[in-house]
């Protein structure tokens, strides 16, 4: 559909664009404003594409780089987006309620023009531009009628629109997933010289002093500091393949995720993995309303311009969810894979590069924002869980693996070369000694009926939590020795726990979950399952309860308790409080520094059936629990698609306590410290980093 008469279509569409441009012809002074600076926007768009294509910009200097780039965000940076018609509460003062969303919605999809331009997509400008121009004569010939714009009509729209270009958009997405050919991303990182960083603007990404601080940063650091960084991740990558016996050789592709000024390291990341057999996928974090996810990014991706505007269009998809169009938009993805199915077969699964230091969001929430209506939040959960199956279809999860490690970035403050270099080291922190230190865990945790947990030092956190029982001490063993391969850094030691009795409280002063501040969250649990929750976000208890629900149950009405473990990185835990960043941290480090419970699926979710090991050579048995045992009779209600984990740190931890099933209780962390014999090398740092 997207290559039906492209140029004819975009040569039209531009016209019309431009007349709108220079006299939109409408008695609402409201809606004229808009049409004219969203087409004046487009324009702009439609030279961005005529100058990138004629190499316009090869001899920009830095600042007229700087200048271009800000140029085409400037509307919605900082105070600028609350007058801007991306502002869904400025829109609706201006154009009214209903319309003003509406309208909000189609500007921030027509601001994924810039990312068109770049890549040169042209048929997917041509398709937003004539939306755009559908959406406009709406406006002028129901003005004519009647005053007011038809909103009804301009909703159905905005409705075959993503219905109707559904197919084409998700299979570009698992295409730029699976296919090496697809290298716009890669061409830059292996072809640019990266001392240069003019070369960050070659991307299409709001760029910032971030950015370009971290590319200089890594300009300066010698090839071995290089070298050793790609090695640790990459050589997490091959490991998380081998402890799980899933052969590598089989796989073809490793889609590479990360953010912009890390070039030079994902460099040496893709020449390692090309000598594992494998070839990068490196795709840009969606622009559009079919392949977004909330406000998360998934991909490569610059600054963030206005992370509360990418919070108050995460729900757009409101406009125009329903039955029929889940049930495309899964036939869409279906078909998508089908048609990708060699490549998916070869795909190796994700390698993951965090961030963190950013100042912290903490989101506004608006009633002018679009929600989910109950029977949407159905059709959301009914749609994520169906396309999970899709995917692990034709990307198998037993035969997938991943890795994910995290770097500071130069927001993080004055002292961001010292956190990046203490960072290098939390990531290759002594494999051997942790091992044998979590087995000393592991042994006393193998003989509990359950484990209590209890805060102290104001937190009110009561958890029991219930242990697979094991048959056979000398081959089977519950919680997985968690060291530096998929998941990096190294230390914990966790499992997936039994979820009948498994009940109490939860509770963390502060806690950040999906990007999202939560301030003294509390979360009930019965049995495995939430039961209640709440937070002190707001004053409103509705508004607490609809953001955890909205970011951490992703609108399930509960969601299981997927994961137990124990932090034992007491060393990145004395390094974050000394330079106070453990605000900042990505979860990924956070989740190492303390006890933690993750809500939704287990680690192992859609690979039980792979058999896995410790070091020590012991069957990890507790690979399912209740709910992804259904997978057996009943697999539509055996995965959430979902998995957060929320950790209490050590100051706020009063003891856990492995009970045995005769009644014998042995501690193994007191008041925050460390006390079981094997495991007391590990309050060190808290003596030695202070």
């Amino acid at each position: 559909m997207f290559n039906d008469n492209v140029e004819e279509r975009y040569a039209l569409a531009i016209e019309r664009i431009k007349e709108i441009a220079e006299e939109p012809g409408l008695k609402n002074d409201g809606y004229a404003d808009y049409f004219k600076c969203i087409a004046t926007f487009i324009l702009k768009m439609d030279k961005l594409a005529a100058d990138l294509k004629a190499d316009v910009f090869r001899d920009y200097s830095l600042e007229e780089y700087k200048n271009l780039n800000t140029g085409l965000y400037e509307d919605v940076i900082g105070k600028a987006y609350e007058t801007s018609y991306a502002n869904p509460a400025y829109a609706a003062s201006k154009l009214g309620l209903s319309e003003g969303r509406l309208l909000s919605f189609l500007y921030v999809e027509i601001r994924g023009m810039i990312v068109y331009a770049y890549e040169g997509r042209m048929a997917e400008m041509t398709a937003l531009m004539e939306l755009f121009v559908e959406v406009y004569c709406m406006c002028a010939s129901t003005e004519e009628d009647c005053g007011k714009p038809d909103y009804k009509q301009m909703k159905e729209s905005v409705y075959w629109y993503v219905s109707d270009y559904s197919d084409d958009l998700m299979e570009y997405r698992v295409r730029e997933l699976l296919d090496p050919e697809l290298d716009f991303a890669t061409k830059i990182i292996m072809e640019s010289d990266l001392t240069d960083v003019r070369y960050l603007y070659r991307f299409g990404e709001y760029v910032t002093d971030n950015e370009i601080k971290t590319a200089e940063y890594l300009s300066s650091l010698s090839e071995e500091e290089i070298q050793k960084m790609a090695d640790t991740f990459t050589e997490g990558y091959r490991i998380g393949f081998e402890l799980t016996g899933k052969d590598l050789s089989k796989k073809k592709t490793v889609n590479i995720r990360y953010c912009l000024g890390f070039e030079r390291l994902v460099r040496a990341e893709i020449k390692n993995f090309e000598k594992l057999g494998l070839k990068p996928t490196i795709y840009r974090a969606a622009v559009n309303t079919i392949n977004k996810r909330l406000n998360i990014k998934v991909g490569y991706y610059g600054a963030n311009p206005n992370k509360q505007m990418d919070f108050d269009h995460r729900f757009d998809n409101a406009l125009y969810m329903d039955g029929e169009f889940v049930e495309r938009k899964t036939g869409a993805l279906k078909l998508a894979y089908e048609k990708n199915k060699e490549l998916a077969a070869v795909h190796g699964g994700p390698a993951v590069m965090e961030v963190f230091g950013e100042v912290p969001f903490e989101p506004q929430i608006k009633s002018e924002a679009l929600t989910l209506d109950t029977k949407q939040q159905k059709l959301s959960v009914k749609y994520s869980n169906d396309a999970g199956s899709i995917v692990n279809e034709y990307i198998k999860g037993e035969e997938r693996s991943f890795t994910i490690i995290a770097y500071p970035i130069p927001e993080i403050g004055e002292n961001f070369e010292e956190i990046f270099e203490g960072t290098v080291k939390i990531n290759t922190l002594d494999y051997n000694k942790y091992k044998a230190i979590q087995q000393a865990l592991i042994d006393v945790l193998d003989t509990a009926q359950y484990v209590e947990v209890k805060g102290a030092n104001g937190n009110c956190t009561d958890m029991k939590v219930s242990i697979m029982k094991i048959t056979d001490h000398k081959t089977q063993t519950v919680f997985e020795n968690c060291l530096a391969d998929v998941n990096i850094p190294l230390g914990e030691v966790f499992t997936s726990p039994v979820l009948k009795k498994t009940t109490g409280v939860l509770n963390v002063s502060s806690v950040y979950l999906n990007d999202i501040k939560f301030n003294n969250l509390t979360v009930w649990f019965e049995d495995g399952f939430v039961k209640d929750y709440t937070c002190t976000n707001f004053d409103d208890e509705a508004k607490n309860r609809e953001l955890f629900k909205a970011n951490v149950l992703y609108d399930h009405e509960t969601l299981p308790l997927g994961e137990f473990a124990i932090g034992t990185n007491t060393t990145a835990y004395v390094f974050a409080n000394k330079h106070d960043i453990v605000y900042k941290l990505p979860i990924l480090i956070v989740e190492k520094m303390g006890p933690h419970f993750a809500v939704g699926d287990t680690c192992y979710s859609r690979a039980e059936d792979v058999y896995v090991t410790n070091p020590d050579g012991k069957e990890i048995i507790s690979r399912d629990n209740e709910v992804s045992l259904l997978r057996k009779t009943e697999p539509d209600k055996a995965y959430y698609n979902c998995h957060t984990d929320i950790t209490i740190p050590y100051d706020e931890i009063g003891n856990i306590t492995v009970v045995a099933e005769n009644g014998t209780r042995t501690d193994l962390i007191k008041n925050g410290r460390f006390v079981l014999d094997g495991t007391l090398a590990l309050n060190d740092a808290f003596l030695t980093e202070l």
